[in-house]
């Protein structure tokens, strides 16, 4: 047991070194000139030198010899007069950091408790050259609808020499002049590719867990006016021990995966510009912040995952998931409930470099009593989304554990107050109206306002049927948009608090509480189901060109989660289309290029790169190439 130990305190070291010496049958399989022959392939590469002296690179295969469209912004003088198609016709993408599946995704009891012929385990990828594992990588769909290529896969841009990133989440809206910010669960790294070419990617630079000291594990992004990027680092610092921040503050660490996460600064290169500590001086309590193990004197919550900014606001909010090391890796000790956290922070930004934490909240528990703790309302906060207008201070925090949804109408507030505002069950019945079990962990994931204020998407993995006890009729996979605008236009004195096993059913009982506008189910008989999920936020308008939108036509949404942690998913990447009154609808066109179905299948035996078996898509944005964008 002690030898084991030792192994797994050496992960990210290990994991890096096996990449390096891995990078040359990477190389090898991206050179494989008979495949791209057949599939007529064009290979490019851009690269970067790290902070430890390698190269890293970024490998194009565009399949089929296409390029980036080549439009010219007319004069304002001229766009009045400019025909439909006089910019060229550009093109708009769905950008989807996936990472290769293999036999790491197999936690160690499903090869240990069942033959193959039960549950499968991918062991090897098609193609031996690259076997294992193969690299992971940026898709890039074409998402435009009039597209003959629309839905396909149109390049596939895969990263090296890292392996196994364990690609995560990205930022959760594309601007123009924006990099892309993408994190590596596994591998702690973060890169920085420059879309501004779709569909050739190219990369501006990569940070290594050597660089940020102070946290590991990156979660989310949210990009600044100024294009660089705020990074939340789940997990503690890399070393155990004291840690010094760039703000001079000093935090003791329990290690890799621990505690306290960090916030990062980063540069359009992914040049650190702050690490600064998610836990504040004060100490937490130690019986709802426990840490494995201790800190001595400095237990937290601190573990930020979600994260979105108000920059006209200057304030952020952060929500606190779990110690990840005891979620994504190999936990270091028995499943507790407390583990995942009740917590969410709201940041003063007013100095970019210097960003602090002004307030954190204990969320409230709500009315259900579950059988398991962990099951409770406030348990996992995994997601936070702020309101858009520049009359509106409030945010929404979701629960992946809890099921539910918060409310806080004012993050500029000394003391501001979340409250309960609506629980999962309520959705679920839309699809099923004799569910008699509520939404305790049922998973869910990614939570966005429009840019209006109007409406509220949520993506929910569910929970099977039986999962609680034979009886549990289970939560359904799906996305679904609640209606906002009353809870919005109460302003800084809602009324909705949902505090009974009524409300939690039936959605609240004062007038200003959200409504359900729409459910959409999107099956999965896996482990997993919906995680994340973006919104379409371009509009191309009669000149050919695109320009930015308040009016959400589209969302994309994947069915993924971590594979190693037991929730898989069926690695599919749905269109959703938003009718009137926040109907939502998949999008039939939308099609997987290899079975006819929809929605795009990431199961696949060959990729543009290669025949590397499945993948798994965890995060999506919609893109315009700069040409094409306003």
């Amino acid at each position: 047991m002690r030898t084991l130990r030792r192994v797994r305190s050496l992960r990210p070291s290990l994991l890096i070194a096996l990449a390096v010496a891995l990078a040359g049958a990477i190389l090898v399989g991206a050179g494989a000139g008979s495949a791209q022959a057949a599939t007529k392939v064009q290979v490019s590469r851009s690269f970067v030198k790290g902070s430890d002296g390698q190269l890293y690179w970024v490998t194009n295969h565009l399949v089929g010899g296409v390029k980036a469209p080549k439009v010219k912004a007319p004069s304002r003088s001229a766009a009045a007069t400019a025909a439909p198609t006089a910019a060229g016709g550009g093109k708009e993408y769905l950008v989807v950091w996936a990472g290769d599946q293999n036999a790491a995704d197999t936690k160690g009891s499903d090869i240990k408790d069942a033959p193959l012929a039960v549950n499968p385990v991918k062991t090897t990828n098609e193609d031996a050259v690259t076997d294992p594992p193969a690299p992971d990588f940026l898709a890039v769909i074409d998402a435009t609808p009039s597209s003959s290529t629309y839905g396909k896969v149109v390049n596939t841009a895969t990263v090296g020499p890292l392996v196994e990133n364990e690609p995560h989440h990205m930022q959760y809206l594309y601007h123009k002049g924006d990099k892309i910010f993408a994190g590596g669960l596994f591998s702690s790294a973060t890169y920085v590719f420059d879309v501004s070419k779709l569909p050739t990617v190219s990369l501006s630079g990569v940070s290594l867990p050597t660089d940020t000291r102070g946290g590991s594990i990156p979660d989310a992004f949210w990009t600044l006016p100024d294009h660089t990027a705020y990074a939340t680092y789940m997990g503690g610092p890399v070393v155990p021990g004291p840690y010094t921040y760039s703000d001079g503050e000093t935090r003791i660490g329990n290690g890799y995966g621990g505690s306290p996460g960090e916030l990062v600064h980063f540069d359009t290169t992914g040049k650190v510009l702050s690490e600064t500590p998610a836990a504040n001086a004060t100490t937490e309590d130690p019986a709802t912040c426990p840490n494995y193990p201790p800190i001595p004197g400095q237990a937290t919550c601190a573990n930020p995952h979600g994260i979105q900014a108000r920059p006209d606001l200057q304030r952020m909010v952060t929500s606190d998931y779990a110690e990840p090391r005891n979620i994504v890796l190999d936990p270091v000790k028995p499943w507790d409930p407390s583990t995942f956290r009740p917590t969410v922070r709201i940041w003063d930004i007013s100095k970019e470099n210097a960003p602090k934490v002004v307030s954190d909240t204990v969320l409230p528990d709500g009315p259900r009593v579950e059988q398991n703790p962990g099951h409770e309302e406030e348990r996992g906060i995994m997601e936070a989304s702020v309101t858009n207008r520049p009359q509106d201070k409030g945010a929404f925090a979701e629960s992946m554990c809890g099921g539910v949804i918060y409310y806080s109408p004012d993050i500029t507030a000394a003391k501001p107050v979340w409250r309960e505002v609506f629980d999962d069950t309520a959705a679920s019945k839309v699809l099923n109206p004799d569910i008699t079990e509520g939404g305790g962990c049922d998973g869910g994931g990614w939570v966005q306002t429009d840019p209006t204020d109007h409406y509220l998407y949520h993506a929910v993995i569910g929970r099977n049927p039986g999962s609680l006890d034979s009886s549990d009729p289970g939560v359904p996979k799906m996305v679904y948009a609640l209606d906002i605008s009353k809870l919005i236009a109460a302003g800084e004195s809602p009324a909705c608090n949902v505090n009974t096993i009524d409300q939690v059913y039936d959605g609240g009982s004062a007038p200003d509480c959200p409504t359900v506008a729409s459910v959409q189910s999107l099956p999965d008989g896996t482990s997993g189901g919906p995680h994340w999920g973006t919104e379409d936020n371009f509009v191309k308008g009669p000149d050919g060109l695109y320009s930015e939108t308040g009016n959400i036509t589209r969302l994309a949404a994947s069915n993924y989660f971590v594979a190693r942690t037991g929730v898989d998913g069926n690695h599919k990447l749905c269109m959703l289309n938003v009718g009137p009154g926040g109907k939502l609808s998949i999008d039939r066109n939308f099609r997987d290029e290899n079975e006819g179905t929809p929605c795009v299948d990431f199961n696949r035996n060959s990729w543009p790169q290669g025949k590397n078996g499945n993948a798994k898509p965890h995060s999506e944005l919609f893109v315009v190439p700069d040409a094409s964008l306003k």
